[in-house]
């Protein structure tokens, strides 16, 4: 039985990838959760995270842009993603990070999930977000076993807590 779940869960999740091309990424996307795997430093995970805001570019490239604190300092990230052949599939910082997107079922929450090649190994996070700050049970049930299929175990999982944006220093 658990088999068979797996399997619709999983078909249901690709089925759902493919749909990312119809569907509006763009805008305010609130961190609800996430997990990065065993190799990941402790004191580099993040703990207080802004939304996440998505642009779409040209050619359907987007570009995602979030801060968040890291002890004191506010750190401002900006991602230009490559669209692929692949749906729901981008590359960022010239091929080394490999970036999926996938919609969760109810069209409010996607997975934002990153290989990313680092001193010759991978390292994986994974992000829950929502278009609300609001959480959702449900949708946090499927980002975990999301992410275990993909490698990562449910004591990677963490809840930073979320803020408005912060000015990075200069």
């Amino acid at each position: 039985m658990k088999t068979l779940f797996l399997g619709v869960t999983l078909g249901l999740a690709a089925a759902l990838s493919f749909a990312l091309e119809e569907e509006d990424i763009t805008g305010t996307w609130y961190v609800r959760a996430m997990a990065v795997d065993k190799d990941f430093p402790e004191d580099r995970r993040p703990r207080k995270v802004s939304p996440v805001k998505v642009t779409a570019l040209g050619g359907g490239d987007l570009e995602a842009t979030f801060t968040f604190m890291r002890e004191d300092p506010c750190v401002q990230k900006k991602i230009l993603m490559r669209k692929t052949e692949e749906p729901g599939k981008f590359s960022a910082y010239g091929g080394r990070k490999l970036m999926y997107l996938q919609e969760l079922p109810g069209r409010d929450h996607y997975v934002f999930y990153c290989k990313d090649q680092r001193r010759g190994g991978l390292l994986y996070m994974g992000k829950l977000v929502g278009r609300n700050p609001d959480t959702n049970l449900e949708a946090l049930e499927e980002f975990k076993k999301l992410v275990q299929c993909k490698g990562l175990s449910e004591v990677d999982i963490f809840t930073p807590l979320q803020m408005g944006s912060c000015v990075p220093k200069h």
